[in-house]
């Protein structure tokens, strides 16, 4: 409890030692205006130090207090404090005082130790710009940041191995998209009362982080036109193994790309053609009722540009009660019928193309991770395919700061809150480029209509 709950004491206000090395600088009119507030209202913010009442926080009010010749001082004791924290939070504290002014070379020389110390410093309450101004590395900052809003205009966001589905922007995208009329969660309501989801959010706690805020595991749009945009052509094919809900298919039809997917379940179709019948127009997105281990015969003679799902995460979410449905099945059933399934539907890709699944690993009963994410790139491997990218995606936290401490104490399982979405090629990676053309991508909002941004 000492950690939640610092000692609170009163000391002499001459035992108060300032720490030498802040960079806060005070005024004598932001001391004479503190000393006005104490004189009015008491002394109702307590000074912070540590355990040898070196001040950590408070060096205004200390000034304030000896200007009103205070002899003692009520203090809090925070020795729960690294180093490291104790030196940022002076920072941080000083930063919420407004009236009170920067030793900027102090600061800059407080910073450099605080790097070496790995502590992060935009916890200090500074800006990545501000850190950059004041550590010298503003013009680098500068043209890092002209560069990233370059790269986001010709291709959405910066293509680089990490996105981040938390920002404003990939929400607000996100939300776009939905507001067309996508519902992807319907269709889903028929799923096994039995499952460790139940085709849901939150019934164990777990998030894929391709959900939305209904309890029904959905696939990110602004992610499906992220990729769409980065590895297939305008008037290309997708084929889809793994089809699930409507999104893909109706993200397809809107940034002009014919579209197949296979569904096992009938009702799911049913409501995907629905939706679909109100939002696309032409090219129409195709759902094939089927197994996808049929896949061969199912979409027989398809020559895709483009090879995109989100398969089912082993038995994380069991979506029916049809033995032929992979989530009902034991890993070691499921890795088997999974490889197989992969290996045909590459049969289907157009050489020089890519593939990419988006997937996530699961735990075992045991609590061990099962491998299904090396698993997916073997599969792909083995049906001749290279590993081109990986990306991870960075997913919405949701309800994890609840549930990661007792996890983490419990069986020492970190809070899981990425996606890993593997890219393959089928061929050379160079014409599979140029197959895909140049990045291009549509504007979502409704009301504002279509307009076309291309690179």
């Amino acid at each position: 409890m000492k950690d939640q709950f610092p000692t609170y004491k009163t000391v002499k206000t001459s035992s108060l030692i300032p720490y030498a090395r802040n960079s806060r600088t005070h005024s004598e009119q932001q001391v004479s205006k503190i000393a006005a507030s104490i004189k009015e209202f008491g002394f109702l913010n307590p000074v912070i130090v540590d355990g040898a009442n070196g001040i950590v926080a408070g060096h205004g009010r200390v000034l304030a207090a000896q200007k009103l010749g205070m002899d003692a001082l009520p203090v809090i004791e925070a020795n729960h404090l690294t180093d490291a924290q104790r030196r940022a939070y002076v920072i941080a504290d000083n930063r919420l005082a407004l009236d009170a002014g920067w030793d900027d070379e102090m600061l800059r020389v407080e910073f450099a130790e605080l790097v070496d110390m790995d502590f992060d410093l935009e916890l200090t309450g500074f800006t990545a710009d501000e850190i950059s101004a004041l550590t010298g590395d503003e013009e680098e900052s500068k043209e890092s940041a002209e560069s990233k809003s370059t790269l986001s205009d010709r291709f959405l966001v910066p293509p680089f191995s990490v996105l981040n589905a938390r920002e404003g922007e990939w929400q607000s995208r996100k939300k776009g998209w939905l507001s067309i009329g996508i519902k992807s969660e319907l269709g889903r309501e028929a799923a096994v009362s039995g499952s460790k989801m139940v085709a849901g959010y939150g019934k164990d706690g777990r998030e894929t982080g391709l959900m939305n805020e209904s309890d029904t595991s959905v696939f990110d749009p602004a992610l499906c036109e992220l990729l769409y945009g980065w590895f297939s052509g305008a008037g290309g094919l997708v084929l889809d193994p793994f089809a699930g809900g409507s999104v893909r298919g109706i993200v397809a039809s809107k940034m002009e790309r014919q579209y197949i997917g296979v569904e096992l379940r009938p009702e799911q179709v049913e409501a995907n053609r629905i939706q679909a019948g109100e939002i696309c127009s032409d090219p129409i997105p195709v759902w094939h009722i089927g197994d996808s281990a049929n896949i061969a015969r199912i979409a027989n003679g398809v020559e895709a540009d483009f090879l995109f799902s989100c398969p089912p995460y082993a038995d994380l979410e069991v979506y029916s009660d049809n033995p032929k449905d992979l989530s009902t099945m034991k890993y070691k059933d499921f890795r088997s019928a999974y490889f197989q399934i992969i290996k045909e539907s590459c049969l289907l890709l157009k050489n020089d193309r890519f593939a990419c699944f988006v997937v996530g690993e699961v735990r075992d009963k045991k609590g061990n991770y099962v491998s299904f994410v090396p698993d997916t790139i073997r599969a792909f491997e083995e049906a001749g395919l290279s590993f081109y990218n990986e990306i991870i995606l960075v997913t919405a936290i949701g309800s994890l700061p609840i549930r990661a401490g007792r996890t983490f104490v419990a069986g020492r399982k970190v809070g899981k809150t990425h996606q890993n979405i593997l890219v393959f090629v089928k061929g050379d990676g160079k014409k599979a480029a140029q197959s895909c053309g140049d990045c291009s991508f549509k504007e979502v909002e409704p009301d504002a209509g279509e307009v076309e941004r291309h690179e």
